[in-house]
């Protein structure tokens, strides 16, 4: 087993109908959370790194821990940067062990995106390394990842965008948000529970962009579906997480069906680990032992991964 990069995983995603969902990790208990669910489903999977998550638990012990998990999962799979701000933290990744990383440039016009990102895919190439590209712009907080306003990715650029630049994938916006609070009420209609509906995406421009793109992988940021079980153990237990919404997960499935190979996923594990502490906390105060209530978390985390894979990504059973 090996650390390996997306393209063949992609290749027979895209031919499976299927996406292979990138995790976000953190530390250790993500870490083998993550590749334990994946390894009892037989799911490929991908570890991504923020740039916050490489400042908190630093780009050494990520490699590591990766390495660590392919030995003890027995699976292989994919190291890669998420949302990378520059060339600078591209080759930094590339040089210290990713196997993939993404390059956002799409808060740049649209010819500065195309030089950025065909430099990070040069060097990246010459390396053994895939990159994920990005049109269109989510809205929303995500570590270092902000913006205000989204922009719809246009259909009619991605031929040009991919032909430049090389690129191995690219993100698209069609709706998706980054954070577990995606959308604001305004934005959304209620349910009878006066629980938040978000917006459906549009799934006209990525049916545009796959007939563009045949046989091309495409990515979805933003795409934790923020559990509402979750939100309200996290409530009920001391947290304020109100009106918090994510992209349902029927209209996950159905782009996994298209030509979506790769589906991110962080928010959702937050929350899992968080409303797994808390609970813990409040049901046995006098727990002090890190592995106890890490352990919680380590396990919530690893039960929704699984759900993830079966019934949102359909990557299980594909190894």
């Amino acid at each position: 087993m090996a650390l390996v990069t997306t393209k063949e995983m992609f290749k027979k995603a895209y031919e499976g109908g299927y996406a292979i969902g990138a995790f976000n990790i953190n530390n250790m208990e993500i870490i083998q959370a993550i590749t334990e669910a994946a390894g009892e489903v037989k799911s490929p999977v991908i570890l991504q790194v923020s740039a916050g998550a490489r400042k908190y638990a630093k780009h050494e012990y990520l490699v590591a821990l990766a390495q660590a998990a392919i030995k003890d999962s027995g699976i292989d799979l994919a190291l890669h940067l998420d949302n990378g701000a520059d060339f600078e933290i591209c080759k930094s990744c590339i040089d210290g062990g990713f196997s993939s990383v993404m390059i956002d440039g799409s808060h740049h016009s649209y010819e500065d995106n195309v030089a950025l990102t065909k430099k990070v895919v040069e060097y990246a190439h010459a390396h053994g390394v895939v990159v994920e590209g990005e049109l269109g712009v989510l809205a929303g907080v995500e570590d270092d990842v902000v913006a205000e306003h989204s922009s719809y990715t246009r259909p009619e650029e991605v031929e040009d965008f991919v032909t430049r630049t090389g690129v191995d994938s690219l993100a698209i916006s069609i709706g998706t948000s980054h954070g577990a609070y995606k959308f604001t009420a305004k934005q959304c209609t209620r349910n009878e529970k006066g629980i938040l509906v978000p917006p459906p995406l549009r799934f006209d421009i990525l049916e545009e962009i796959e007939h563009r793109l045949p046989g091309f992988p495409i990515v979805l940021h933003g795409a934790s579906s923020v559990p509402q079980e979750f939100v309200a153990e996290i409530n009920k237990y001391g947290g304020a997480m109100p009106d918090a919404v994510g992209i349902p997960e029927e209209q996950l499935r159905k782009a996994a069906s298209m030509a979506v190979c790769k589906i991110n996923i962080d928010s959702d594990i937050r929350m899992a680990m968080t409303a797994a502490l808390r609970r813990t906390f409040v049901e046995k105060p006098s727990v002090f032992d890190p592995r106890d209530y890490l352990g919680a978390g380590r396990a919530a985390i690893k039960e929704m991964v699984k759900h993830k894979i079966v019934n949102v990504l359909g990557s299980d059973n594909t190894l």
